[in-house]
């Protein structure tokens, strides 16, 4: 059975995970709120204010777990699995047609302001598609690029579009330079596979549904756009096909971003104009709440962590490297590690600094006695393990993501150039290494007596 929105559905409704509103809700001005509280459920919403005909999903994943159960194990061994299939590829299947073919509009049929398209955060600009992943092919190489951007909607066939400095802006930037339109697909509602693949930080040239065809272990079966040479999945649920034209700037945003602020990337931003939309007879609108620890977060959290855990686990030729997890925010990561000679925590955490993923600026370095996906004893080991004068580095004057509101913004988003200046910090919240084996004993943690042998549950009635 091919993986695709439904079938990851069919998944979460088994185990539980899905809840379904059957009353009323208005995508304007109640759906963020509902799905902002639920961070352990997906919400599927059957009635939609202003929307009809239309449902809608959103928080599919609502959290770690369910980022778990969409690769089929647990959410500790995310990232190193993750890890191990970025270096994997399975060629795409280029198919006739599929399901995203059901239904065509054109001109005046297309009204994004009629879909279900939600307002998230309360100083939102408008409503914005934040599910969207956005097919670009490269004019000088033909390959094609997916990345996840914001998408404002600013009319019935037009949204804007925020492109920081990376593969989607680089390639917009050669259209610029021919005085061209670049043509885009947008598809919107899949696995969450496919977002995870979206959101991989490699090289300019890698295919993204190569590495979602190995995530997902089958081919992706995709099908040909109807006005350009772009190749989109065949079994999404919608598919917008537009241009972005070089050079013509709008007011965007404000939006509610993955740090929890409004602050990122507002003001003159490239436009898409919609020119056609393909998508199934019967479907599924999916929506993406953004904020700390959201959906949009989780779909890049985990990526971002694989690619840094590639970066660094041979740094001074080997790292004994157990696991790695992006904080909520994504500004920050926790390593865990067994050190094995003095300094090694901090060579490991300026790598980490220096990885493909920008975000990163607060690294914290921890033992394998650590859990890192309990935050609780990340801020145990800092408060227990560091002396600052020693464990902690600052390195200023550093590049930092252009979303960062710490940093000094340089230049302002639009354009090609669009930069920050921060600093970036290390805290090693190691044990001493294992080549001093004395020192390392006296941070031993305590443990009970009968630890592992002993258990509550077999002294309750």
């Amino acid at each position: 059975m091919v993986k695709d929105l439904r079938s990851w559905l069919d998944t979460l409704e088994q185990h539980g995970e899905l809840l379904h509103i059957k009353k009323p809700v208005n995508p304007k001005t109640q759906m963020g709120a509902l799905l902002y509280q639920s961070r352990s459920k997906a919400l599927m919403f059957h009635s939609l204010t202003g929307a009809p005909g239309w449902r809608s999903v959103g928080n599919a994943p609502a959290n770690m777990d369910h980022v778990a159960l969409a690769f089929g194990m647990k959410k500790e061994e995310v990232v190193r699995h993750l890890a191990g299939k970025m270096s994997e590829q399975i060629p795409w299947e280029r198919v006739s047609t599929g399901p995203v073919k059901d239904v065509h509009l054109e001109g005046d049929q297309i009204d994004l302001t009629a879909w279900p398209v939600h307002r998230a955060g309360t100083k939102d600009g408008g409503e914005v598609i934040g599910s969207g992943m956005v097919f670009t092919i490269d004019p000088e190489t033909g390959k094609q690029n997916v990345s996840i951007h914001r998408l404002q909607v600013q009319g019935p066939r037009q949204t804007g579009i925020l492109m920081v400095p990376r593969h989607t802006r680089a390639i917009y930037s050669k259209y610029e330079a021919l005085g061209k339109d670049m043509p885009v697909s947008v598809v919107i509602g899949h696995h969450p596979l496919y977002y995870m693949a979206a959101a991989i930080s490699g090289s300019l040239g890698m295919d993204e549904m190569e590495i979602a065809g190995a995530l997902l272990d089958e081919p992706v079966k995709m099908v040909k756009s109807e006005l350009s040479d772009i190749f989109v999945p065949a079994y999404a649920e919608v598919v917008i096909e537009g241009h972005i034209p070089p050079f013509h700037r709008e007011e965007e945003g404000p939006f509610s971003e993955f740090q929890d602020y409004y602050i990122a990337g507002t003001g003159k931003n490239p436009i898409i104009v919609v020119d056609k939309v393909t998508k199934r007879s019967d479907a599924i609108f999916k929506n993406l709440q953004n904020g700390s620890e959201m959906e949009g977060c989780l779909f890049h959290k985990f990526p971002f962590g694989a690619a840094i855990y590639n970066h660094i686990q041979n740094v001074g030729g080997y790292v004994d490297l157990a696991n790695l997890l992006v904080l909520p925010g994504i500004f920050g990561v926790v390593i865990q590690m067994t050190p094995r000679f003095a300094g090694e925590a901090k060579n490991v955490g300026l790598a980490a600094l220096g990885s493909p993923v920008l975000h990163p600026k607060v690294v914290i370095v921890v033992d394998t006695d650590v859990n890192i996906y309990d935050y609780w004893e990340v801020l145990w080991a800092i408060n227990t393990r560091v002396d600052p004068a020693r464990d902690v580095s600052i390195i200023d004057g550093v590049r930092v993501h252009p979303m960062d509101p710490t940093g000094v913004e340089l230049k302002g988003p639009g354009g090609p150039d669009w930069q920050r200046l921060g600093s970036k910090m290390v805290i090693d919240a190691t044990k001493p290494a294992t080549s001093f084996p004395e020192a390392r004993e006296e941070f031993e943690r305590i443990r009970p007596i009968g630890d592992g042998e002993v258990f509550l549950a077999d002294f309750l009635d």
